[in-house]
């Protein structure tokens, strides 16, 4: 995957870089509740600045489908944007005269029907804004949109920091890994990642599978698992996608031991037990030591791992054992530099930071939906217009 970074722009004295961020942040009574988003901007502008240039931010805030919904304006987003980055920023709507300062943040791109619908009209009036294109924003690069896409191909167009290790970080740990590689598929559904599992046991030499998700993959091998959350229905393909695995040579490791309990609730009473052994009235709420401790061993051959979804139901105590312990294992790899440790998803990223292990991973992408559609082999539009 090869793509341009802002160095190759060149020098941008005097012109203005067109800069697509995801600043779609979380906010109450009008005030920036988490600035992690706004965090992953810094760079690129700092970047763009010591080039000589000047950044005009285009970024989408809610769903307004096309319509001017005043509580989804970014102007509300201008003062903590502007402490993050330690510059005064302006604020504009699209014809209006660009203010003088060095960032411009402009209005909600979802305000007009054309974003959305990757329209090259609307593409070219944010294209006039400025001389060149830059992508900072892979958490929306799976869609084609007017500010992802089409604009990209009418400047010159280069990845932004944030973006550049972002896609270095999965050409890492798909593209081209070091291997052995594992991968992590947790999460309630197998519906839900059937494109995931089915790309991934092509990829990869261990599939780990836990969640709700392994529930079905049990009871596929004829296991009982009680009133668990299982897709019963889904049992051919659970058995489709082992036995593509078996011929690919990839592993599929399921848990041996679970933590039962006839409650969904935090510290319910439970047990652990071996997965021959569930009661028709028990629920499999996570995954037991003995599994952990067995993947922790698999996690210590691999030079690679790339995770998605939790091991159980992470959120309560003390079903959330086995995500930790795994993380925790994961993370002691990562830094002995032993393991590239690549993570994306909302889910993911609250079960690594609840394990405490969130810095302790090589790269933690915040993407949701393209993380999850780069995980299927998919294509994103807003990546493969930069290449």
């Amino acid at each position: 995957m090869t793509f341009k970074t802002i160095a190759d722009l060149g020098d941008l004295s005097g012109k203005r870089a067109v800069v697509r961020v995801d600043i779609n942040v979380p906010m109450q009574d009008g005030k920036v509740t988490d600035d992690t988003r706004l965090q992953a901007v810094k760079p690129t502008v700092d970047a763009i600045a010591a080039a000589g240039g000047r950044s005009v931010l285009l970024a989408h805030f809610g769903r307004p489908k096309g319509q001017v919904v005043p509580e989804m304006s970014l102007k509300p987003v201008v003062g903590a944007l502007a402490e993050v980055l330690g510059r005064s920023v302006g604020f504009a709507e699209l014809g209006d005269v660009l203010p003088d300062e060095d960032v411009v943040l402009m209005e909600n791109t979802r305000f007009f029907p054309g974003e959305e619908k990757n329209d090259p009209e609307l593409a070219k009036r944010f294209a006039a804004l400025g001389d060149v294109y830059v992508s900072d924003a892979f958490s929306c690069s799976h869609r084609a949109h007017a500010s992802t896409e089409a604009l990209a191909h009418l400047l010159p167009a280069a990845a932004g920091v944030t973006m550049g290790a972002e896609l270095k970080a999965l050409q890492d740990a798909l593209g081209t890994p070091k291997r052995p590689v594992a991968a992590v598929v947790g999460g309630a559904k197998v519906s839900s990642k059937l494109a995931v599992l089915e790309n991934l046991v092509e990829k990869v030499d261990h599939l780990i599978i836990g969640g709700g998700m392994a529930n079905t993959f049990l009871f596929a091998q004829g296991y009982s698992v009680g009133a668990s959350l299982c897709e019963k229905d889904l049992k051919d393909t659970a058995l489709i996608i082992l036995a593509k695995a078996k011929e690919a040579g990839c592993t599929v490791h399921l848990p041996v031991d679970v933590v039962c309990a006839k409650e969904f609730k935090a510290h319910a009473d439970n047990r652990t037990t071996g997965v021959d052994d569930v009661q028709a009235d028990e629920m499999i709420l996570d995954a037991g030591t003995a599994t952990t401790d067995g993947l922790a061993t698999v996690l210590k051959d691999c030079k690679t791992l790339v995770w998605n979804g939790p091991m159980g139901a992470f959120e309560m105590e003390p079903f959330d054992a086995a995500t930790v312990a795994l993380a925790k294992a994961a993370a002691s790899l990562s830094d002995s530099g032993n393991l590239l440790t690549v993570a994306g998803g909302g889910d993911t990223v609250a079960a690594l930071a609840h394990a405490g292990v969130k810095d302790s991973f090589t790269h933690i992408s915040t993407a949701g939906g393209a993380f999850l559609e780069w995980m299927e082999g998919k294509t994103l539009p807003g990546v493969a217009a930069l290449q």
